[in-house]
């Protein structure tokens, strides 16, 4: 979810379950110990429970990280084994550390020995030639002896060359089948998992076998099947009771942001799938895309993206 997952958009994705765990997008080692890690690490006090997903393979960059984690107040930090873009790969981040059991569990022992929040991992179930379950159970192994107990994973392989990220969160097929006997065979394990889930229906099957599930194209796409996480997976109130109160407290917001110099265009992308399936829905995404870049543009903007969908209904 590079890209996809910033503060922004999680403050949003609060407005609608105050319940799920939410993850950062992933940040690189690099980017904390050299960069501009305050524009990484802040975030909204409303946005808790939240995970910082890592990406790095340097036992002691994640080391200091973790311990930012945690200075910061993050709840959980995981560990990136799953991004199969070849940029990150350079830089011996993501999938590619499946092939290397060994240097990924150095690195939770690393990061569990720098801080006392938990330690997780993503991973794929596989890479390239390399997805059969005995080497997904092998790796899991490895790491968890190191003291990992949470293992996220996407039920498809990666293939590191010839398919592009898009490509690789569709094109090999989903084996579910392999997550289930992954926590079948671990039972002491939390196994969370991850890939092609898109109803709340669909999530409540997989449940019967696993500890959790992950969802993120489907959550930033259609953001309002969020709406029903909390009563139906929680047994909590729901708290987004209408697209129209997410949009008031979320224009709240926004002019917040705005008077503190920030563009409308950086929080307003977010919610473009908020009215997916509903009628004008074009329409409010069409009025957003032309106003909400402009220099000037007031948070106002989203409440008439709104007028512009009964102008037409």
């Amino acid at each position: 979810m590079m890209d996809w997952s910033d503060r922004h958009c999680r403050f949003f994705w609060r407005l609608l379950t105050k319940e799920a765990l939410l993850y950062t997008e992933m940040v690189t080692t690099g980017a904390l110990l050299k960069g501009d890690f305050r524009r990484f690490l802040t975030y909204n006090a409303e946005e808790h429970p939240l995970a910082l997903q890592l990406g790095g393979s340097n036992p002691k960059a994640l080391a200091e990280c973790a311990k930012m984690a945690e200075d910061w107040g993050y709840d959980e930090v995981n560990l990136n084994c799953g991004c199969p873009s070849d940029r990150v790969q350079e830089g011996k981040i993501g999938a590619i550390l499946m092939a290397e059991p060994g240097l990924v569990a150095e690195c939770v022992t690393a990061m569990r020995n720098a801080c006392s929040i938990p330690i997780t991992v993503k991973h794929r179930i596989g890479i390239d030639e390399q997805d059969d379950y005995p080497s997904m159970r092998s790796f899991v192994n490895t790491v968890a002896n190191a003291g990992c107990s949470t293992f996220i994973v996407h039920a498809r392989k990666a293939w590191l060359k010839g398919l592009s990220p898009k490509q690789n969160r569709e094109v090999p097929p989903l084996n579910y089948a392999h997550v289930s006997q992954l926590k079948r065979e671990f039972p002491a394990l939390t196994v969370v998992v991850n890939g092609g889930i898109t109803t709340l229906e669909q999530t409540e099957q997989l449940l019967s076998d696993v500890d959790g599930v992950m969802i993120g194209r489907e959550a930033y796409n259609n953001p309002w099947f969020l709406a029903e996480v909390d009563e139906k997976l929680f047994s909590r109130p729901t708290v987004a009771h209408s697209r129209a109160q997410v949009i008031e407290e979320y224009v709240r917001y926004c002019q917040n942001e705005i008077d503190k110099g920030n563009r409308l265009h950086h929080m307003s992308r977010h919610i473009l799938g908020l009215f997916l399936g509903e009628y004008g829905a074009r329409i409010f995404r069409r009025y957003i895309t032309e106003h909400a870049n402009l220099p000037d543009a007031s948070a106002q903007i989203l409440l008439e993206a709104v007028k512009s969908m009964k102008r037409v209904s």
